[in-house]
């Protein structure tokens, strides 16, 4: 079987991409992931989109929703995109201590949805500390390595392995991960 991708378009038609937040990181990463999982280019814009969850989401069920409110809301604020994208970084904890991920959720203008999570790497006691305590792991990051606004760079898997996966990187496998259902409608 044959598998057909997506778009019936002219290249030189660009198509728009909304991502649910201001982070330069984010909307860095969506263009890469979405120009590598299309081979064409896109018009990526940030705006800043409400999650409807706390500052610092916990568990999955948590963090899901706050990225599927960024994507929902960013349609609703501007309905013309062909796409819409919510990326949420979230915390949990087992029994080995607390783990970050982030979900992404996809909506397409025919209706279409993907999702996918990023992996899950564990923080360090100082950090976990501070974000059970109500910080943001963004803010614990700053506070216990000694930055300014890591989240708007590397971020805490950027920090804890020494830049060899940065933010960005770790985000655009999960988007494209969540493209799937686009690039293969035929099944999906």
């Amino acid at each position: 079987m044959q598998f057909k991708r997506r778009e019936n378009l002219k290249p030189s038609e660009k198509l728009l991409v909304l991502v649910g937040s201001k982070n330069p990181v984010k909307i860095s990463c969506t263009e890469d992931a979405f120009t590598q999982a299309f081979n064409r280019s896109f018009l990526v814009e940030g705006i800043h989109a409400f999650s409807g969850v706390p500052d610092q989401p916990v568990g999955d069920e948590q963090t899901l929703l706050g990225a599927k409110n960024r994507a929902q809301n960013s349609r609703g604020v501007f309905p013309e995109a062909n796409f819409w994208v919510g990326i949420e970084g979230g915390v949990d904890e087992d029994a080995h201590g607390m783990f970050a991920f982030a979900w992404i959720y996809i909506l397409g203008k025919n209706g279409r949805k993907g999702q996918a999570k990023t992996g899950c790497f564990y923080l360090p006691k100082k950090v976990a500390d501070l974000v059970k305590n109500g910080m943001e792991l963004g803010k614990a990051d700053d506070l216990i390595f000694e930055r300014e606004n890591s989240k708007l760079s590397g971020g805490s898997v950027g920090i804890l392995t020494k830049g060899v996966v940065n933010r960005s990187a770790y985000y655009e496998q999960a988007i494209i991960l969540a493209l799937i259902p686009f690039l293969n409608e035929n099944i999906y």
